[in-house]
């Protein structure tokens, strides 16, 4: 007789209406917890509480990725790990589901497998990775940078955040400095499922997506520094003004560099500062971001190049100086071939349509690709609408998703 091996859907919905009331506030429905606070400590209790029910080995690495780990029935098992799992930090007024759907869907497989007594046949890891929004501590997806080697650690546990405080102090206040080196537990294969955060399988129909690839993402803080004059008594052609170069900078951003790729490059000015600051007196200084994306490599670099042009044409034409800082930069990342297929059959099996994709976001996806075959999956995000409390995804599509990775799973360990 064959063991049945299950999801306990319901107890997955209720888990992620729990994990999103840590942080919640009543009077906007958004919950915050930013990497590394109070909020993103209790987040992190009771992920770990509900490992631990299930007995699972929990660990913890230096940068505080936290790991549950289902023993396989074998050594050799134990040494070819699958991982499911995403992060549980939120930016600022966030909905209930990004990252924190994948990592408790993954919570759901591994509980489907103790629910069954079936030993799997290669060790099943749930991981929460450290910091994936950015929204504290730059870079975004450090944690999982860190875990691949592509930041060294002292550099993270050394980074100041937005509010002058030290990463590595405030991970050791919450009690999640863990002791595992970074990437000493390597995965065989990742798998990561997560609402799509766009609009394409709502507008399309599509119950699940198979990313094959995901953008590159290129973020820059651009400050331009010019003179601060009266807005009455400065003649316009007389003036250096920091905020009329921000303003022509997000236009040629929009108009230009946008316009060059259609449907590819993607350009958004999405954080400016002026200073003083005041109605009547022309900006001495603009501070912006420049976040670029695009999922071929080479129009990510053209775009970059252009940019840089331009920042140093109006510079010399407007009498001002220009300063930037790279603050992240992650190549286009294409997914495994075998998994990606092996989304589709599973979708397919179970009746399910399905379409291949690309991801826009960002995700701790593209970190692990770089050391273990990799990919992801998507459900629909109603409206294409996420890091906002308006994020919603339906109850039966999420709990299709998650049958997706158990059955991707189960076809991954029988065939191991």
């Amino acid at each position: 007789m064959t063991t049945s091996i299950a999801l306990d859907t319901d107890l997955l919905l209720r888990q992620i209406a729990a994990l999103g009331a840590i942080g919640l506030d009543p009077a906007t429905g958004g919950r915050t917890r930013i990497a590394l606070t109070d909020a993103d400590q209790a987040g992190r209790d009771q992920l770990v509480a509900w490992m631990r029910e299930l007995d699972l080995d929990v660990r913890v690495d230096g940068i505080g990725n936290v790991f549950g780990i289902l023993h396989a029935a074998t050594a050799q098992g134990d040494a070819r790990p699958l991982m499911m799992g995403s992060h549980i930090d939120t930016v600022r007024h966030a909905g209930a589901l990004d990252g924190c759907y994948g990592v408790l869907a993954g919570l759901a497989v591994a509980r489907a497998y103790r629910q069954a007594a079936v030993r799997p046949s290669r060790a099943l890891v749930v991981a929460a990775f450290t910091n994936e929004e950015g929204a504290r501590y730059q870079p975004d997806m450090m944690g999982s940078l860190v875990y691949a080697g592509g930041l060294p650690l002292q550099t993270a546990l050394d980074t100041v955040g937005t509010d002058g405080t030290r990463l590595g102090d405030e991970l050791a206040r919450i009690g999640y400095a863990g002791t595992l080196p970074p990437g000493a537990l390597r995965p065989a294969e990742y798998l990561e499922l997560h609402i799509e955060q766009g609009p394409i399988l709502e507008a399309e129909g599509v119950q699940i997506g198979a990313v094959e690839n995901l953008q590159g993402i290129s973020w820059q803080r651009v400050t331009v520094r010019g003179s601060a004059n009266h807005a009455g008594t400065t003649p316009t052609r007389l003036r250096h003004d920091a905020g009329y170069v921000a303003a022509a900078t997000m236009a040629f951003a929009r108009e230009q560099l946008a316009a060059a790729a259609p449907g590819t490059t993607l350009a958004t000015i999405g954080s400016l500062r002026l200073e003083p600051d005041v109605i009547n007196v022309i900006p001495a200084t603009a501070t912006f971001t420049v976040d670029l994306r695009d999922p071929d490599a080479q129009r990510l670099r053209a775009a970059e190049r252009r940019l840089a042009e331009f920042l140093a044409a109006i510079a010399a034409r407007e009498g001002v100086t220009i300063e930037v800082t790279r603050l992240a930069r992650t190549e286009p990342v294409v997914f495994d071939a075998g998994l990606v297929r092996a989304i589709e059959a599973s979708a397919h099996r179970l009746g399910l349509s399905c379409q291949r994709m690309t991801s826009g976001a960002g995700h701790d996806a593209q970190m692990l690709a770089t050391l273990a075959p990799t990919a992801m999956i998507f459900v629909p995000s109603r409206g294409g609408i996420s890091h906002n409390p308006r994020e919603h995804t339906d109850d039966a599509q999420l709990i299709q998703g998650a049958h997706v990775l158990l059955d991707v799973v189960r076809h991954r360990l029988a065939a191991a």
